[in-house]
């Protein structure tokens, strides 16, 4: 068996786990805030986006990550990429549930911050990886996963999620 057949090991998950959403969720946010930020709770509808946002993302982060792992025989980084295409869970719904969940996050945390940086921050994120997957990431699936991948692109959106689950023809 090839080093590049291999399932990646507990460490690798962690590592990448860490370099990446870690990164994206707790290290640039607090790189953003210079000053001690308002923790503005005075009205009960903001509790209740930032902590359900947040959960919705952290929920959508691991079921993913799990997704990769069990069924993708990969890991979350480009440079450990899944071996098989995942069309399960909520692959089914949308293509980059993982990135939504970290999206969902970020969204989160501006609710408990109040934090125009954070606006910010959400707008680059989502950009830079829409043109990542557009310009990058879809075209090697393609490479990787031929017509298959193809198949599914084209009945799965993006991001905005299909409201009856995906289920590929055998």
């Amino acid at each position: 068996m090839t080093k590049q057949n291999q399932t990646p090991s507990n460490w690798a998950h962690l590592r990448d786990i860490f370099l990446l959403p870690f990164t994206v969720t707790i290290i640039l946010p607090a790189l953003f805030f210079h000053s001690p930020q308002i923790f503005i709770f005075n009205n009960w509808i903001l509790p209740i986006l930032c902590f359900g946002f947040i959960g919705l993302g952290l929920s959508l982060l691991f079921i993913t990550i799990s997704l990769f792992k069990r069924l993708g025989e990969g890991t979350l980084a480009p440079w450990q990429p899944t071996q098989k295409l995942i069309i399960a869970g909520p692959y089914k719904y949308c293509r980059n549930p993982m990135i939504t969940g970290v999206l969902f996050i970020l969204i989160g945390e501006f609710f408990l911050f109040l934090s125009y940086n954070h606006l910010i921050l959400i707008v680059c994120f989502f950009t830079a990886n829409t043109l990542y997957f557009i310009y990058s990431e879809e075209p090697r699936l393609v490479l990787r996963f031929g017509q298959e991948y193809t198949i599914y692109k084209q009945n799965v959106p993006r991001w905005i999620p299909r409201l009856k689950p995906y289920t590929p023809k055998s």
